[in-house]
């Protein structure tokens, strides 16, 4: 059982049922998956960088990505329907526990002049959304060989019903919230 799962249980869980009164286990919410995404728009004039952001994302993930492809044409994009212009992995259960403590405990620390990750960017719906400028924060991802820094975005889905009870969830698990 990862650590973070452990704490979860032991932690997290009182806490949440203390502070919102619920009644059921079963109410305090949870990490429901991370979907870790790179969107390509490159792709369309170069096939390689699909290949090469698709090793940087099973490199990150330890998953095989799923293409995501375009569902409408843009002609000023010179796009068609089915065009694949991204990659993207949903991590559950052990993988999504061992990648948010990772996030949480390496990565973030790594990123230069890093003061915390924004308060507001929940949905209103408890899910939390992270941008990184580049893929190299990675500690997989070897900087000799990539071919160009791409964008990253994971987006963390709780099965939180709020906004702040969304934020008191990734607090308690951790997550490094600029203070006010």
């Amino acid at each position: 059982m990862p650590r973070l799962k452990e704490r979860y249980s032991k932690e997290v869980v009182p806490d949440l049922m203390k502070l919102y009164q619920y009644k059921n286990i079963m109410q305090v919410p949870r990490l429901d998956k991370i979907v870790l995404s790179i969107g390509l728009g490159e792709a369309i004039s170069n096939a390689k960088a699909l290949e090469a952001a698709e090793s940087d994302l099973t490199a990150i993930s330890g998953q095989h990505p799923v293409t995501t492809r375009a569902k409408r044409p843009i002609a000023s994009f010179k796009l068609r329907t089915g065009m694949p212009i991204g990659l993207k992995v949903t991590l559950r259960g052990e993988h999504m526990y061992a990648f948010f403590d990772k996030l949480v405990n390496a990565i973030l620390p790594r990123i230069r002049e890093f003061q915390g990750v924004p308060r507001n960017s929940l949905d209103g719906r408890g899910n939390y959304s992270l941008g990184f400028k580049e893929q190299v924060v990675f500690p997989e991802i070897d900087y000799d060989k990539i071919d160009k820094v791409r964008g990253l975005e994971v987006s963390i889905i709780t099965t939180a019903r709020t906004d702040e009870e969304g934020r008191h969830l990734l607090e308690l698990l951790g997550m490094p919230f600029v203070r006010d």
